[in-house]
């Protein structure tokens, strides 16, 4: 049987606007990361996508996000929060060493999280999540680490990567075979620019 998941991630924040990192701290939402849940909302409701089961980390600008799309009851899980950046949480972006300096388990030293226990904690998370009955089509909202490190686990990210930015409000829609227990990455959508 497929099911289908729309992970997406949450609205443009006020700590996005300064530069700054933001892991498992959080930063309210923007006037202009509500109009982005605004625009995912719209586009939803425009290819007629209805939801059996909605889900969101526990950041409140994920949970924000998901109540500007839909008014279904949620589940905040731990399991699809933000990679935690230990010390570098609420420092600027330009702190973060690049892609290429850091392996997976460089945050761990400074109080973090391994990112191969990111990949592991949101795949965990999202099967439990897909395979429970009912739950067909599902929406998800993380976060850009997050939905990074989950799309690792299913294919090379880096292709997808540099052709799609994680863009605030982006969704990746995937199929979910239950038989094989393995997501495929169907489409990376930006429904804000898609409005304009």
């Amino acid at each position: 049987m497929k099911k289908i998941l729309y992970l997406m991630r949450h609205g443009e924040t006020l700590f996005n606007v300064q530069g700054k990192i933001q892991g498992w701290c959080d930063s309210p939402l923007t006037i202009n990361g509500i109009k982005q849940a605004k625009a995912a909302a719209a586009y939803y409701e425009r290819e007629g996508i209805k939801f059996d089961a909605a889900c969101c980390s526990t950041a409140e600008r994920a949970s924000d996000t998901l109540e500007l799309i839909t008014s279904l009851p949620y589940a905040r899980l731990k399991g699809i929060r933000e990679v935690g950046f230990g010390t570098f949480e609420g420092e600027h972006e330009y702190l973060h060493p690049s892609r290429e300096q850091r392996h997976a388990g460089y945050y761990k030293q400074f109080g973090g999280e391994d990112e191969n226990e990111v990949r592991e904690r949101v795949v965990k998370t999202l099967l439990e999540v897909m395979n429970k009955d009912g739950n067909n089509t599902v929406l998800a909202v993380s976060h850009a680490g997050a939905c990074a490190n989950f799309l690792s686990a299913w294919q090379d990210p880096e292709p997808i990567l540099r052709k799609h930015r994680i863009p605030n409000c982006g969704i990746f829609k995937y199929d979910f075979d239950t038989e094989s227990q393995r997501f495929f990455l169907e489409d990376v959508i930006d429904p804000v620019h898609m409005e304009k």
